[in-house]
């Protein structure tokens, strides 16, 4: 997982190199920064769609490449060796890549990939006879993204990557300046490059000039450009204004009349922090991508797929909406495009390929007649994660929101955030169920907790263990016995897992090798078998030595019931006082899940 908190390198002497760890540390910081200022971002978001998201997407596609980065160095210090920078960079492209959200977030991603493709790879090199590498694969990072939005408009993110590109290649030293640049000083010039760009977006984009904002994508970039310049040399660069702001020059005056002395008001008023949909109230000459009556539906997925075929699918969906960039390469692509008719944006990717991971949201435009009685809030609910289906259906029946973890998709915390805001209650009890989710559990609490919901993570580290949780749950008891009750349930709650090893390795119960059936017990592997019964007879004979009252058994799809029943006697045979239940998981990855209370 990402860590957000890691300290900065403690060596900030030149020559500063945009190495393996300050690319590390650049995903930690955007990460946070943007967790910071995503309200903000969100806020000032009315192109192209005023639906006030920008800022939530941007962190939401950071927090995944920064996923991919950890799970990098993670893989590294296993064999106790560092990962290459260009290794690093290209991790962070490809957990941008599948986990993009939005349109600024898409493009971000293509930004990341140029940077990881070609001279980018220089991002993460030493410095050139000529000078910092970084500006040419920040020039590629903006050709490529230009090329992956199908109609660009100036005074948007591409501009303020373009302009950070221009600057930080003007680096390139003279003759006879004393050597050349390193990338502290390229990524200082890129970054006063994009502000300067973004400040003005307003005058390149009509909208933003009406609603008094600079372009909510370019002000995100921004904020990652500045987590560049202190990973890189240790500084923090001066912050932009806040972002809902208009130059003076620009305000209208004591008296109402413009600078340029034509009188009445300019834009149409709002420029409050929450005025975010201003520039679409008066769509005339705005750009009918802002238009109130655009199309009804976002549509995202990743893609599978060949490069000729992506070309046709560009063209597909060009004709069906607007504000589409298809982003990638070598066979994996992340789709984006509005559109009113969603169903047929997800057929042109059948056609192309293998959709999948697709996401569709609307746009919410309000219905006619009177509005809807808002629905009131429950007083408490339970948010859980779950590796299963038939998990989240046992979940769901017993009155919890679930959070389906598929295998290698761990939920980023947006994802639980959304799923509290879907339980609609005052007071909610988070699951994790997963040891590994536990930083992404307590970002997606202290975010629901700044919405003004109460919110108790009870550190569950398995499924089992939120399931008995959940069994003792009384939504009728005081909020703190409640959260005192299933946090007492799952810590009496061991766990286990039956796992099937995918390669020769060392274990804590010694040398298993590829195709061998793991035990795992609380996390560490404690028996190596050849069958799965036996090995499951072999944890739960371990499991209960200690005692116990009820074993929980979890079954994947695909295993026999068969397994089920002998474990079930084994039980019955040897512990007499001890009742077993059994459940469907599901798809799950684990073939087995094991608890004891």
């Amino acid at each position: 997982m990402h860590q957000a908190s890691r300290p900065l390198k403690e060596d900030h002497q030149v020559p500063q190199t945009l190495d393996a760890a300050a690319v590390r540390n650049w995903c930690a910081l955007a990460l946070e920064a943007l967790g910071r200022e995503r309200e903000e971002i969100d806020a000032i978001n009315v192109y192209p769609v005023a639906d006030g998201d920008t800022g939530t997407n941007l962190y939401l596609t950071v927090e995944s490449a920064a996923q991919a980065v950890e799970a990098v160095f993670a893989a590294h210090e296993t064999g106790g060796t560092e990962p290459a920078a260009a290794d690093v960079v290209r991790a962070m492209a490809h957990g941008a890549l599948i986990g993009a959200r939005g349109n600024s977030g898409t493009i971000l991603a293509q930004l990341l990939r140029g940077m990881a493709d070609g001279p980018a790879e220089a991002a993460a090199g030493p410095a050139a006879e000529d000078g910092s590498r970084l500006g040419p694969a920040l020039r590629r990072a903006a050709e490529l993204a230009r090329e992956a939005v199908a109609h660009p408009v100036e005074g948007t993110i591409l501009s303020v990557a373009e302009a950070a590109a221009e600057a930080a290649c003007a680096t390139a030293p003279e003759t006879g300046a004393g050597g050349p640049p390193d990338d502290g000083t390229a990524v200082r010039a890129a970054y006063a490059g994009a502000r300067t760009a973004l400040d003005a977006t307003p005058d390149q984009l009509a909208v933003l000039d009406r609603a008094g904002v600079v372009d909510a994508g370019g002000r995100g970039l921004l904020t990652v450009f500045g987590a560049l310049v202190r990973a890189v040399t240790g500084e923090a660069p001066t912050p932009p204004p806040t972002a809902l702001r208009r130059r003076r020059r620009d305000a209208v005056d004591e008296k109402g009349d413009q600078p340029d002395g034509t009188g009445g008001p300019r834009g149409s008023g709002g420029h409050g922090r929450h005025g975010t949909h201003v520039g679409c109230e008066d769509t005339e000459g705005a750009d009918p991508h802002a238009a109130a009556d655009g199309p009804a539906f976002e549509v995202i997925y990743l893609l599978e797929a060949e490069d000729d075929a992506v070309a046709r699918l560009r063209r597909r969906l060009d004709a069906l909406g607007d504000s589409l960039v298809v982003v990638g390469g070598d066979g994996l692509w992340n789709v984006h495009v509005h559109v009113d008719d969603a169903g047929a944006a997800v057929e042109a990717g059948v056609e192309a390929g293998r959709p999948y991971r697709i996401r569709i949201t609307h746009f919410g435009a309000a219905p006619a007649g009177p509005a809807p009685r808002p629905q009131e809030r429950a007083q408490r609910a339970v948010v859980a994660v779950v590796p299963g289906e038939g998990l989240a259906k046992l979940c769901a029946r017993a009155g919890a929101t679930t959070v389906l973890a598929r295998p290698g998709e761990t939920p980023a915390s947006g994802e639980l955030v959304e799923a509290i805001r879907r339980a609609h209650a005052h007071e909610v009890v988070l699951l994790p169920n997963d040891t590994e989710l536990r930083h992404t559990a307590a970002a997606a609490a202290e975010q629901a907790r700044a919405e003004g919901v109460r919110v108790a993570l009870v550190p569950s580290r398995a499924a089992v263990q939120g399931i008995a949780a959940l069994a003792v749950h009384q939504p009728d008891r005081r909020f703190d016995e409640d959260v005192v009750a299933m946090t007492a349930a799952a810590g009496a709650t061991r766990y286990a897992e039956l796992a099937v090893a995918e390669r020769q390795s060392w274990t804590s119960a010694g040398v298993c090798q590829a195709g061998d059936v793991l035990g795992l017990i609380d996390g560490d592997v404690a028996v190596i078998g050849v069958d799965l019964a036996a090995t499951s007879e072999a944890v739960l004979g371990r499991m209960l030595a200690a005692g116990g009252e009820l074993v929980t058994l979890v079954l994947a799809d695909g295993v026999p019931q068969s397994l089920a029943d002998r474990l079930e006697a084994y039980v019955r045979e040897r512990h007499l006082a001890v009742d077993t239940v059994v459940y469907r998981g599901g798809p799950q990855s684990p073939p087995l899940l094991v608890g004891v209370e």
